[in-house]
């Protein structure tokens, strides 16, 4: 059996890192990379050295939520015996972007999988307190294979209401607790209003796992808006902002 050398690179690369947060979910159009960008938003402002990876090849987006331009004009990684990330908003940001540009990614399969350690093994990130990860989402061999790579991350797992979203979620949760990951908990994401009900159908799930629900985020109608803007200070005085520094204070400080 032949073992990649690039896995024992991702350790070295990571050895400089404090905490790793991966932020993952069943399925896309959770909030998943917006919840990853606004902690790293947050840690950043808070005076921590962050980092921000975005593994989400399929759709990534975290650059659109923190204005993060790709032109000629804008910040690149700087090659120094690997991959130096640009320090965008005080955020270290590494995203497949910066090698397709605004083209999606011409990778299937095993593809996906290869150019993901090659990115992990190639991006030298050097000292931070936290890394954090908008991971690929649900259960994929894709997904699989990061978890499996990310040794010492911890994982917050985002879902929603939604009876589609939490049905998938807990085969997330289920796969991270066979693989011994540790799971720091669970966000409510686009929460409405449920009348005369002192628990959900996310708290409820929870109690099968033993898993902590962070936080319940409540639907923004806002949100659109103020990312289109491209103000980070509104991005963080919005509700969703104010939601996630509450999660973040409480769970990772």
């Amino acid at each position: 059996m032949v073992i990649d050398p690039r896995l024992s690179i991702i350790d070295i690369r990571l050895k400089g890192i404090k905490r790793v947060i991966a932020v993952t979910g069943g399925k896309g159009g959770i909030g998943k990379s917006l919840t990853a960008s606004l902690l790293a938003l947050t840690l950043s402002r808070l005076g921590y050295k962050v980092g921000l990876l975005d593994l989400d090849f399929s759709a990534p987006s975290t650059h659109v939520i923190l204005g993060i331009g790709i032109g000629i004009e804008d910040a690149y990684p700087e090659e120094e015996k690997g991959i130096i990330p640009p320090e965008v908003h005080g955020i270290a940001f590494m995203s497949i972007i910066y090698f397709t540009g605004n083209e999606p990614a011409p990778l299937r399969g095993t593809d996906i999988s290869n150019a993901m350690l090659e990115l992990l093994a190639i991006t030298q990130w050097g000292s931070l307190d936290f890394l954090i990860i908008d991971m690929p989402p649900g259960i994929s061999d894709v997904a699989m294979d990061v978890i499996r790579w990310l040794r010492g991350a911890e994982f917050i797992v985002m879902t929603t209401t939604s009876k589609v979203a939490l049905e998938t979620v807990t085969k997330v949760i289920k796969m991270l607790e066979e693989l011994k990951m540790p799971i720091i908990g669970v966000i409510e994401n686009m929460k409405l209003k449920l009348k005369l009900k002192n628990s959900s159908p996310v708290q409820e799930a929870m109690k099968e796992f033993n898993v902590t629900l962070l936080g319940e985020i409540a639907f923004d109608t806002n949100l659109e808006d103020i990312i289109s803007d491209g103000d980070l200070n509104k991005l963080v005085a919005s509700d969703f902002g104010a939601s996630i520094n509450r999660i973040v204070l409480k769970s990772l400080l």
